[in-house]
């Protein structure tokens, strides 16, 4: 059986991180962006993380540039936005393609995994979410409309 420690994954940083380490915690994986009207959302994002991070929870935010072009600055700058005006401290990653012939094959597995409305597999816009266990395997997946808040009693329940 596949789980989350089967991929390995780059950081903004430009270092490989195999995500085998983040067994044992319960991980949202989000694929993100800059300038899209669901960019608030990095808030609760690191409220949430703020909230659950001491009981073992991560969130892993992944700069997407593939819906409206709305990612389109270096992983610093990325990470500088984020910083100064969300306040983010949990980690951020490389930038990725969730959809298509070049998609992160962690993205591939997470969408065969949980599929979207009425059953498609494709990332429809930035800010879907995708809840993982502390076993690795993928519990539920989150529409972009679908607030942090939102998730927090589905994160507890896990922890």
């Amino acid at each position: 059986m596949t789980t989350i420690a089967d991929f390995t994954v780059t950081t903004n940083r430009g270092q490989e991180l195999a995500l085998e380490e983040k067994l044992g915690k319960v991980l949202l994986v989000v694929n993100t962006a800059s300038k899209c009207g669901f960019t608030p959302q990095y808030d609760g994002l690191e409220k949430l993380y703020q909230q659950f991070k001491d009981r073992g929870f991560e969130v892993l935010g992944f700069p997407c540039n593939q819906f409206g072009a709305q990612e389109p600055g270096s992983a610093d700058e990325i990470a500088e936005f984020c910083k100064v005006n969300f306040g983010v401290t949990f980690p951020l990653m490389a930038k990725v393609d969730v959809n298509g012939a070049d998609a992160s094959p962690l993205f591939d597995w997470l969408k065969s995994e949980k599929k979207g409305l009425m059953g498609t597999t494709a990332i429809k816009w930035n800010f879907t979410k995708f809840l993982i266990d502390r076993q690795g395997r993928v519990v539920k997946r989150y529409a972009p409309t679908d607030t942090p808040a939102a998730i927090a009693k589905d994160i507890e329940k896990l922890l």
